[in-house]
């Protein structure tokens, strides 16, 4: 997420005009044009291990499996997010070629000066999705995965998983090994008190 002094207020026409020639990504909300703050090399390496595992997992589906460059549409002409890995088996989404408008999973790789953004305001947006059953929060700072999963009563589950641990997505039927998540990924030693 940015700070304030790299918001732009614009229309969602002059927005998609002018994001399509701009060489970083925004996000859109009611007119605020926000840009994405760039990411790291651990940011980068999380997001490609999970949709390489999706990717594979899902290649004999329907699913399509997305990653940083296509806009989800919250809300039409109001709302569009950029997650980090997003995947749609719904057969609706696939006459646009921009965006994803049905996801069945979201996966936003957070760090520190995202956290907030990606759990809080964004979450809230994306739980609107009728069609959205898990969204997966995956932490680069140390090795723990998030998932909020929608039960059979439309409430979300909260369960937590670590570097041993294996996660079930249940929204794509797919069991993942949490540690090649984070294959290749180096976290930092914390000093003891």
């Amino acid at each position: 997420m940015a700070d304030l002094s790299d918001r732009l207020l614009m229309t969602y026409e002059e927005y998609l005009a002018w994001e399509s020639t701009q060489e970083m990504r925004h996000e859109f909300c009611d007119g605020e044009v926000i840009a994405m703050a760039g990411g790291s090399r651990n940011h980068n390496r999380v997001s490609l291990n999970f949709s390489k595992i999706l990717d594979n997992a899902l290649a004999d589906r329907s699913c399509e499996v997305y990653i940083a460059d296509v806009k989800v549409q919250v809300q039409p002409r109001h709302k569009y997010f950029y997650p980090d890995v997003v995947v749609t088996c719904d057969e609706r989404d696939r006459y646009d070629a921009q965006v994803v408008s049905f996801p069945c999973l979201i996966i936003e790789v957070i760090s520190p000066s995202t956290e907030g953004f990606d759990r809080g305001f964004k979450f809230s947006q994306y739980r609107s999705f009728e069609t959205l059953q898990e969204y997966v929060l995956v932490q680069v700072e140390q090795p723990i995965v998030e998932v909020f999963q929608r039960n059979d009563q439309g409430q979300w589950v909260f369960f937590e998983y670590g570097i041993g641990d294996r996660l079930f997505l249940k929204s794509v039927n797919v069991e993942i090994a949490v540690s090649d998540i984070y294959r290749q990924i180096q976290f930092e030693e914390k000093p003891e008190d």
